[in-house]
């Protein structure tokens, strides 16, 4: 719930239950809304289902919304639910559709998925981030430095940066002068690297503790 607040609005503050009892999944393209419930209605009372079609071909995207009554059904949804739903809380309704399935896709959508095995920079959705975000200025590499007040728990923040795919390892490193965190995170590419920048530098991990994520030279060509 904290990841989702932080991504939609940038702080903490509270929220209706009306954007905690939504969620989102990847389901198979031959589901219909019936398939949905049927297959969630187990874990809480579903006031609706609704499966994310192509406007043009009325064709199923593989996407579907499911929402509970409560958000203790939708959080036990996503926990209990198989890992092939990717299930997460959705974003409020007033972001729009389109952005969010495009975040979606980044964050979840690993190569083997897709039944190839294409590295994850060579998939379309993230190849347009990093070529669309002009505001990159800085060398860029596959490296990252993460620096908090707070120190870093090795398992915690594996798993916060392991939601961009390409994670090769986790580094924490403890200062025995100070109570500070410092990390040392690397990808297998740049771009997700960048991605997990733009996504986790300001990110507060714990609340109100902000994460400072820079890039670390990795001795390559940072131009590529």
């Amino acid at each position: 719930v904290f990841i989702a607040q932080s991504r939609a609005s940038g702080s903490h503050r509270d929220v209706e239950d009306e954007e905690l009892t939504r969620i989102f999944v990847m389901i198979p393209k031959t589901y219909t809304e019936e398939d949905l419930r049927e297959k969630f209605k187990m874990y809480g009372d579903i006031e609706y289902c609704s499966i994310i079609k192509n406007k043009t071909t009325g064709e199923s995207k593989g996407l579907g919304y499911v929402r509970y009554l409560k958000p203790s059904q939708a959080a036990r949804a996503i926990e209990e639910c198989d890992r092939s739903y990717r299930a997460i809380l959705a974003e409020p309704k007033n972001k729009s559709s389109e952005s969010f399935e495009h975040d979606y896709y980044s964050n979840n959508m690993r190569p083997e998925l897709r039944g190839n095995t294409l590295p994850f920079c060579m998939q379309p959705e993230f190849c347009g981030f990093e070529k669309a975000d002009t505001r990159i200025q800085e060398p860029v590499s596959k490296r990252l430095s993460v620096v908090s007040r707070l120190p870093f728990i090795q398992e915690q923040l594996f798993a916060l940066f392991d939601l961009v795919p390409g994670l090769e390892y986790c580094d924490v490193q403890r200062d025995p002068h100070t109570n500070s965190g410092y990390a040392v995170i690397q990808y297998s590419t740049a771009a997700s690297a960048i991605y997990a920048k733009y996504k986790l530098h300001g990110f507060e991990y714990p609340p109100g503790n902000r994460l400072t994520v820079v890039f670390l030279e990795d001795g390559n060509d940072s131009s590529e």
